[in-house]
């Protein structure tokens, strides 16, 4: 299963961005699908993600200020950014976890998307 994301860029403190990510492969069923960002020297942190059954899960330092929305029938994502900080600046990865047909059996899978920069100025 191969992500795509898009969006980001450059924007000043306070302004909004978006970004999308869509999933295509075949005979697969997505469980969760989320976003996961790093920023430079640290460590990846999820920020939001999505169950199929609707669960949503927030990083509590983008809580009020992003929204995390997910199509099942089209296999996509997308991350509304509001309210952006510096802190905000990372590199964000689109995430997936579910399982796929192979041949008579269902295999488990993770994949990540190439990576899309988000960078706030102050």
């Amino acid at each position: 299963v191969q992500l795509q994301a898009s969006g980001g860029g450059l924007v000043q403190a306070g302004g909004s961005l978006r970004l999308s990510c869509a999933a295509s492969g075949s005979r697969f069923s997505i469980y969760v699908m989320g976003w996961y960002r790093q920023a430079p020297g640290k460590q990846r942190e999820l920020v939001a993600d999505s169950t199929r059954g609707g669960t949503i899960n927030y990083a509590d330092s983008v809580k009020g200020r992003f929204t995390i929305s997910r199509d099942n029938t089209k296999n996509t994502v997308d991350l509304e950014m509001n309210s952006l900080e510096p802190e905000d600046t990372a590199v964000y990865y689109c995430k997936a976890d579910g399982i796929y047909r192979d041949y008579e059996t269902y295999r488990p899978f993770n994949s990540w998307g190439q990576g899309t920069q988000v960078t706030v100025s102050s």
